[in-house]
């Protein structure tokens, strides 16, 4: 069992000093504005706020005044001191990955009153001094020991479909894309396609067993009788038929209803009738996580299992594509691996080295790269700090580019289980964009992935 217990004033001498460590975060940041109600923008708005690390590295010498409050209320006098007053410079920002040691020490012991003097300080884990000044504070004349209170751990919850109101807001005078629902043959695919259409994404044209889709209707009670059916005899067939029609250019996009994605993607990338183009097909994941205050993509942890050099700069380039028709600026792009070394002996160091020099080179062109990285290292900035990683990419990637399918999909699994969300996933290289989703997918996964693959089409001539 932890206790709490202070330090009275005639305990006290002149010099006596009291020590906190701890690291900013992004929730301290969150939680902090909540009590306090500060909302400065210089503290909070992304858009306000512009620096090469990351917009949400924000000043917070406030932050580093409230960890001296706790240092006197809970170390040194401790319990029972009342705040008389405090002045503080703060003559240098604490952003969120600092570590910051606040130290308090005795200078004065009134005469009359139990009243101390304590020179306060905030200093950063580079020796950098944030914070400075002078507290004065009643100390207590009676001993006090409690049971150390352990707090309750909070949780901010932000707006789940973040992604999809920032996409239908751009896309409102878009004409919904022509799109081929291939095999819909399941709830979950009708449905998908009914909630595009009426939300105005898309005009769903489905390709099945008719019988089948008409039985899954009616036991789901859904109401298709205002959307096109095209009768094929199985799956393979629907495949055939989707494709042969956006090659025609009949319909602008195709999403997988309940059909193996290997069946489908044969078709896709036949060499005479597909839908290839001068890049290699691959799939990007989007994650809209509580756990991360941005969309967060992934490649590629669908499509290419054993991707070389080659097949990944089309895996970045993209990643890249779809971003910036998404209308969200230039990504920062992470290569992750184990290590952040580049060693022959972990193939995907090599790999990220050479792709961020193409980059350098204009083989890879609209994004910002770096790697290797490791995982943590890419999402997090105090990880990154730790390391002493200096990178515009590090604790603030926007696209996440995986070694292999393996250890993607291994990623994007324990991501959308961890956080209870799914993400919605696009196929791109091939002459139309192909929603797949995985096939747990929800409802909200693919109406993202409507939106995206919406706006992919109408932005393609803006994109990389």
């Amino acid at each position: 069992m932890q206790y709490i217990q202070n330090h009275t004033f005639d305990e006290i001498n002149i010099g006596d000093s009291a020590v906190l460590t701890r690291i900013l975060t992004e929730k301290d940041i969150e939680l902090f504005a909540i009590m306090s109600g500060d909302i400065n923008p210089a503290h909070l708005d992304k858009e306000y706020v512009k620096t090469d690390i990351f917009q949400k590295i924000v000043a917070h010498g406030m932050w580093g005044g409230a960890l001296i409050s706790t240092v006197l209320g809970t170390q040194l006098p401790g319990p029972g001191t009342i705040y008389l007053g405090q002045t503080l410079k703060f003559l240098h920002p604490i952003s969120v990955g600092d570590k910051v040691t606040v130290s308090v020490t005795v200078a004065k012991k009134h005469t009359g009153k139990p009243i101390i003097d304590l020179d306060c300080r905030c200093v950063l884990q580079n020796e950098m001094v944030a914070v400075t000044g002078v507290a004065t504070v009643m100390a207590p004349t009676e001993k006090v020991k409690r049971e150390r209170m352990v707090l309750p751990d909070m949780i901010l919850k932000e707006h789940k479909n973040s992604l999809y109101d920032y996409l239908t807001s751009l896309n409102k005078n878009f004409t919904p894309i022509k799109t081929a629902i291939v095999h819909p043959v399941d709830r979950i695919s009708l449905e998908g396609a009914i909630v595009g259409a009426e939300e105005g994404l898309i005009i769903p044209i489905l390709i099945g067993p008719k019988a089948k889709i008409l039985s899954v209707a009616k036991e789901s009670n859904l109401d298709i009788s205002s959307y096109t059916i095209i009768d094929t005899k199985h799956s393979h067939e629907a495949a055939e038929l989707s494709v042969a029609m956006a090659r025609k250019g009949e319909v602008e996009a195709l999403m997988k209803g309940n059909i193996h994605t290997d069946e489908l993607m044969e078709m896709v990338v036949d060499k005479k009738a597909g839908l290839r183009t001068a890049r290699r097909i691959t799939h990007v994941f989007v994650v809209d996580t509580q756990n991360y205050p941005k969309p967060l993509f992934i490649t590629d942890a669908a499509i290419n299992i054993h991707p070389t050099l080659l097949d990944k700069v089309d895996i970045v380039q993209n990643a890249i594509s779809l971003f910036k028709a998404l209308q969200l600026g230039t990504p920062k792009v992470a290569i992750v691996s184990a290590v952040e070394t580049v060693t022959e002996k972990i193939p995907s160091t090599l790999d990220a080295t050479a792709l961020c020099k193409m980059a350098d080179r204009g083989q890879i062109i609209g994004g910002i790269l770096d790697g290797p990285l490791a995982f943590d290292s890419a999402i997090s900035i105090q990880s990154a700090k730790v390391k002493g990683i200096e990178s515009k990419v590090a604790g603030d990637a926007d696209i996440i580019v995986v070694p292999d399918i393996e250890s993607g999909n291994m990623l994007y699994k324990q991501m959308t289980y961890s956080s209870g969300m799914e993400a919605a996933g696009l196929v791109l290289g091939s002459s139309v964009p192909i929603i797949l989703t995985s096939r747990g997918s929800d409802i909200e996964s693919r109406k993202v992935s409507c939106a995206m693959a919406l706006m992919y089409m109408r932005n393609r001539d803006i994109t990389a």
